[in-house]
Formats: C-alpha cells, sequence, structure tokens
C-alpha cells in the first residue's frame, strides 16, 4: 500500500449469508475491534439486512455497500433493486460485476458497464470486480482479458467519477477455493490496472484509485499481500463473516 497516495480499504462481502438479526450480532462484534482503523471499513450485505447494517453502524466510521444493483431507475425488473433504492436508505456503496454475478446471474461486460453508470449517477461508491479465469491465466491472457473489462466498465467515466470507484481485482481461480495468488502475482495484476488507468485518465488519477485484492484474503495472509505497493485493501469474501478475523486483515492494512 501507498498511503501517501491513497487511503486504504477494506471491504467484506457478506454474499447470501446472516438475517437482519445476525446481521446486527456480527457488526456490533466487529465494531469495538476496527474502532481506531485508519483505514476505510465498509461491510457489504445483502439487500434484506441493508437496514439492520445501517442501524448498526450509525455513529461509527464502518459504511455500508450493497452486492448489486441494477442499471435502470425502475421498470419491470422483477426481482432486482436500483441504485436509487439503495441510495435512499443511506447506502454509500456497492459492489459491481462479481465473478459470482457473472458466473450464475448472466453479468456481461455491457451490463456491467451499465450497472457501474447507474450507480455512479445515483451518488454511490462503486467496489468494481474483475479477474481472469484459470485457463486465461494458464494462456498468460490475464492483462488482455483484465484490460478489456476495466475499459468497458470505465468506459464514459470521468475523472472525477472515477475518485468514486474502487477495483478489486479477484482472480476467478482464487474466490471460495482456497487458493490466493501470491502477493507478486497479486501486485503485478494490480500494478497493470493502475498503468491502464493512467493511460485512460492521467498519472494522478491512476495513482489515487484504490485497487484492491480480493482472491481469498484472509488473516494469515492479509498482512503479505498487503504489504505490496499496488495492492490498496482486500474485498473480503468468507473471512469478513468472522469478527475476530476480519478485523485482523483491517489491523494488517493499518
Amino acid at each position: 500500500m501507498n498511503k501517501q497516495l491513497r487511503r486504504p480499504v477494506i471491504a467484506g462481502n457478506w454474499k447470501m449469508n446472516k438475517t437482519p438479526a445476525e446481521t446486527s450480532v456480527l457488526i456490533n462484534e466487529i465494531k469495538p475491534l476496527v474502532k481506531d482503523a485508519q483505514c476505510g471499513v465498509v461491510v457489504c450485505v445483502p439487500y434484506t439486512n441493508l437496514q439492520a447494517a445501517l442501524e448498526a453502524t450509525a455513529g461509527t466510521d464502518i459504511k455500508v455497500g450493497a452486492e448489486n444493483c441494477h442499471w435502470a431507475k425502475s421498470g419491470a425488473f422483477t426481482g432486482e433493486i436500483s441504485a436509487e433504492m439503495i441510495k435512499s436508505l443511506g447506502v454509500a456503496y456497492v459492489i459491481i460485476a462479481h465473478r459470482e454475478r457473472r458466473h450464475y446471474s448472466g453479468e456481461t461486460d455491457l451490463t456491467v458497464r451499465d450497472r457501474t453508470r447507474a450507480a455512479l449517477d445515483a451518488g454511490l461508491t462503486v467496489i468494481l470486480c474483475v479477474g481472469e479465469l484459470l485457463w486465461e491465466r494458464e494462456q498468460n491472457i490475464t492483462m488482455e482479458v483484465i484490460g478489456k473489462q476495466v475499459k468497458i466498465a470505465l468506459s464514459g467515466v470521468s475523472a472525477d467519477e472515477l475518485k468514486r470507484i474502487i477495483i478489486a481485482y479477484e482472480p476467478v481461480w482464487a474466490i471460495g477455493t482456497g487458493l490466493t495468488a501470491t502477493a507478486e502475482q497479486a501486485d503485478e495484476v494490480n500494478g497493470a490496472i493502475r498503468s491502464l488507468a493512467a493511460s485512460l485518465f492521467t498519472q494522478a488519477d491512476a495513482d489515487r484509485l484504490v485497487i484492491q485484492y480480493g482472491g481469498s484474503m484472509n488473516a494469515k495472509n492479509a498482512g503479505e499481500l498487503l504489504s505490496m505497493p499496488n495492492i490498496d485493501g482486500g474485498l473480503i469474501g468468507g473471512a469478513s463473516l468472522n469478527a475476530d478475523d476480519f478485523s485482523a486483515i483491517v489491523k494488517a492494512a493499518n
């Protein structure tokens, strides 16, 4: 991390876990453990838990995020939630393009772009997920794949709006598998994303851009990963559901 240029962010992606009551319990366990955090701390919870999370985090520096939003403001999209609906609750962040959304829900680079646009227009901060499949890494086309994802998602995004985007590099082969890219591998890709951002915007814009790592970061490997110059925090899956594990990662970012 380079704290002189950007503030790291540790965000928990709870996925489809916890009831509202369980959300309150877990956040109340997390709060005293991260109260002195020098990094940004975000909990991204299921839609049904957003109100409980907002109430539990009130008066703290912990921010609340949703796990997805639709590209339309309203309409005949059964089961979807708009960015405006999320923003109206007081939620600050939203995850866009997590690989599970791409894999299970048919997300494409174009729908990711449209969802990103809707979230920015609503005033949300976007955690934009990018990453390659195992066979794509084995074919040495990691940056071609990720470059395409980044370029399409950021098309039409202004330099000022880029300040409300966090990019989370999540190698697909390391999500929920227990596998983790080495710190050097993760930093190499994050650095390439930063170079791409500099070509799309300016070097100053790229230097401010927070780029997380999100492939099975946990309490044991967080210190090594976060010591790398281009890894500015993490998008945490399973470890975010345990207060001690999540706070250990926050402490590593401190």
